[in-house]
């Protein structure tokens, strides 16, 4: 006896009550408590029962249900099964996105996601900067699907022994990308720049790395020279390294100074706790003293202030890899941070200035307990006396070079 197909009516779609209402064929329509609709083909496959989902009924008429049942009776008589066929097309599906899913993109959903959880402001553009400088050149337009732990060695590798820090970092990074990527479905399998149990067998360890160098600094007697050299130099990175030196800071805290941090009439720097190393520690401000040379350098970008940053760059403020570019163009095979070296050894031996002074100027902590409890001042008349000295060694009667203006 054939079975009989057609059963329900269009009409009485919408009037029957909960339950399963069979069209023939293996065609249900299933009506739940609170009235909702769909429809579902029923099959047997190796023995066990299938309930394959066809949509809502308030979107499938029951035509088009029917037309989806037949088909599902004629992959089924094929020898396919709808719900295998529905899970390869939603791999597919994943496949083709994972394909699109570059790793650059991958890296800034990541941190897109995650940045406003991130304690310190400058955290995303350390990130983004590193990944820019040394995985992106190898990683950047591969489809995350792709990278494997090759891939990852030829990002990380050449820098492991020179640079071993910024090499840790930017692999964990990767790291965090990758898991990232796997647990939204855009690539599968172990993450290829695990350390534990994976990286760990092909590079040294960090902890037994030689330390090599990386701080090189400036001999003193050199300063002037130099500074002559970079006031020769046009544009702001030039103007930021020059503020740099002139005031011992370090990289981040110029780069991110802003202009309300800056009080010219009291000739102050003022960077805010969470800005400066010791601060972070600490919980204080550091003030720094701005010597005539450096009033000079914030009256030149003054003359081009565009936004809050007193460096300001493309994005926001400059990136941290200005600076060195201007060394790397003067041929000086030193560090941005090496000028710190090369004040404190200049005060030093060079002049009287007590060291807790000196120390103060650079805005280091004391390791000596009794001795911070006993601080109360910074010290500040002293370092700007410290300061004003420091601009006379620099200035060699050299003057600040105004930034020329783009057409």
């Amino acid at each position: 006896m054939a079975r009989r197909l057609g059963r329900l009516k269009a009409g009485e779609i919408t009037r029957l009550g909960p339950g399963r209402h069979h069209d023939g064929g293996g065609l249900y329509l299933v009506v739940g408590q609170g009235a909702a609709r769909s429809w579902v083909f029923r099959f047997r496959r190796d023995g066990k029962l299938h309930d394959y989902g066809l949509g809502p009924a308030h979107t499938i008429g029951l035509a088009a249900a029917r037309q989806k049942a037949f088909d599902c009776r004629v992959a089924l008589y094929a020898g396919s099964n709808p719900v295998e066929q529905r899970q390869a097309k939603r791999i597919e599906r994943v496949l083709a996105a994972a394909k699109a899913m570059t790793f650059e993109d991958a890296a800034e959903q990541y941190i897109t996601a995650h940045a406003a959880g991130w304690r310190d402001p400058k955290q995303e553009r350390q990130w983004r900067q590193s990944l820019a400088d040394y995985a992106f050149p190898v990683l950047g337009k591969l489809p995350v699907m792709a990278i494997d732990t090759a891939l990852v060695m030829r990002a990380v590798e050449p820098i492991w022994v020179t640079k071993t820090e910024t090499a840790g970092r930017v692999r964990s990074r990767i790291e965090n990308i990758l898991d990232w990527a796997t647990s939204r479905g855009f690539r599968q399998g172990d993450n290829p720049a695990r350390w534990r149990g994976h990286l760990e067998n092909l590079l040294p360890a960090p902890r037994k790395v030689h330390k090599v160098e990386h701080h090189a600094a400036l001999p003193y007697a050199e300063i002037g020279g130099l500074i002559t050299d970079l006031r020769r130099q046009e544009g702001v990175p030039a103007r930021a390294l020059e503020f740099l030196i002139l005031t011992a800071g370090r990289t981040g805290e110029v780069l991110g100074a802003k202009w309300s941090e800056i009080d010219l009439a009291e000739r102050t720097w003022t960077i805010p706790a969470g800005r400066h190393k010791a601060g972070k520690t600490t919980g204080k401000e550091h003030r720094v003293p701005l010597s005539d040379a450096a009033i000079a350098v914030l009256d030149a970008m003054a003359a081009l202030r565009v936004d809050e940053h007193v460096f300001p760059g493309r994005n926001g403020a400059l990136g941290p890899q200005a600076m060195r570019r201007v060394l790397d163009g003067l041929n000086a095979e030193i560090s941005v941070h090496g000028f710190r070296s090369t004040f404190r050894d200049w005060a030093g031996e060079t002049t009287a200035h007590p060291r807790d002074v000196i120390e103060q100027a650079l805005a280091h902590t004391l390791k000596d307990r009794s001795e911070a409890a006993y601080r109360r001042g910074d010290l500040f008349d002293k370092r700007r006396a410290l300061m004003r000295d420091w601009d006379i060694r620099c200035a060699g009667g050299a003057v600040v070079v105004p930034i020329r203006r783009e057409a």
